[in-house]
């Protein structure tokens, strides 16, 4: 069986390497790998040099990302995503393909699969985001695939309400979570020297991204973090950049800027890579920003996560996550409270709420056994 998988970021590839590994061995599988967007630019980091690394073989490049990241731009990009993967589809013909979360390549991908009768794998489906704009194009993504896999039965049974069939439909727990389990991790050393970088007696992760329906400047609220972090005394700061949405610019720059100036207690990465990303979540004290990963993986490390604002509002969050406002003065608390040993300890022991990394052998399972009748999907209606 031919499954294409499309990758255009560093975070979705991170959650789907699992997946894709077992696709390259598993000889009933022919992988088809799709690398588009953020993979290949620059400003980004060329993270399509991580993929090659990994020792998988890119099948198709599609370039897609628009220079700028204002909404005209990023209309663009999703007219160029429609484009390419339209281009790509009519030459390479999978079985499925398969499509992680809401970015705004991956809704083009899905129109030029629906458009080619390209069944669509949804990985990630039912979960809501209020604070941005990824919460229409995850459920429009949902309405345009055929088999659905998520992170939780309370987001399958929104897949389900949305008028998806439940025999099509599988609560598999995060992908994830499947990396964090089977990744030996770097030790703190490794990390030190890889980056250059010494870690401090207290150490937090940063990494925020725009909030697109939010109506205060991305400068703002960017701002306000950076000052809650000003505070903080005997702490190093490792920021990794933001993603391509609208004003992610703005955000990258004032990391530079802060970087620049604070080199003996802050470094900047485009890109950690999820090998590092993971290693760093073994020795630093809180993740903060507003990242789905500080939802979805750090609580399986049993740190804090100090998530503002909106972005992620909406999804299950664990004990461990400290939810605070974008003002400073909210910031400053859950910072507080979040570098306190107490509470550190108190979430020693919660309960794991997406699974327990077993999502790439139920998806294998289910696709092993997947026939496709038919394409055609009465719409579901729930019970009277």
């Amino acid at each position: 069986m031919k499954i294409a998988v499309a990758t255009g970021t560093r975070a979705d590839f991170g959650l789907l390497r699992p997946l894709i590994q077992e696709l390259k061995n598993d000889h009933f599988f022919k992988l088809s790998l799709w690398v588009t967007a953020m993979h290949l630019s620059d400003r980004f980091g060329n993270t399509i040099d991580e993929i090659i690394d990994s020792g998988f073989k890119i099948d198709h490049r599609i370039p897609c990302l628009e220079e700028y990241d204002d909404s005209v731009a990023i209309s663009k990009t999703i007219s160029k995503a429609i484009e390419g993967f339209a281009q790509v589809i009519e030459k390479d013909t999978p079985a499925f393909l398969v499509i992680l979360g809401d970015r705004t390549e991956m809704l083009g991908a899905a129109i030029a699969a629906t458009v080619a009768n390209l069944p669509i794998i949804h990985i990630h489906g039912g979960e809501t985001t209020i604070g941005a704009y990824d919460e229409s194009i995850r459920h429009s993504i949902t309405k345009m695939s055929y088999l659905h896999f998520t992170a939780s039965q309370e987001y399958k049974d929104r897949v389900v309400q949305l008028g998806e069939h439940p025999s099509r439909v599988f609560n598999v727990g995060a992908l994830g979570i499947d990396s964090i389990k089977n990744l030996p991790l770097l030790r703190a050393a490794q990390l030190e020297d890889d980056l250059n970088f010494k870690f401090d007696q207290k150490n937090i992760l940063i990494t925020y991204h725009p909030v697109t329906l939010e109506s205060s400047s991305a400068s703002e609220q960017f701002k306000s973090i950076l000052n809650a972090l000003d505070e903080l005394s005997d702490t190093f700061l490792i920021f990794t950049h933001a993603n391509s949405d609208r004003d992610g610019k703005v955000i990258n720059a004032m990391i530079e800027e802060y970087t620049l100036l604070n080199k003996s207690k802050s470094l900047g990465v485009k890109s950690l890579g999820q090998l590092r990303y993971f290693s760093m979540l073994k020795y630093v004290d809180v993740v903060l920003g507003n990242s789905s990963s500080g939802i979805l993986e750090v609580p399986y490390f049993n740190i804090p996560t100090v998530n503002i604002g909106d972005r992620q509002t909406g999804r299950l969050m664990s004990e461990s996550v400290i939810q605070s406002s974008n003002q400073l003065e909210d910031i400053k608390k859950s910072l507080k409270l979040g570098l306190d040993p107490a509470f550190a300890k108190a979430i020693k022991n919660q309960p794991y709420i997406y699974g327990e990394g077993t999502a790439t052998q139920q998806i294998v399972k289910v696709l092993k056994n997947m026939k496709i009748a038919s394409l055609k999907k009465p719409f579901y209606d729930l019970p009277k």
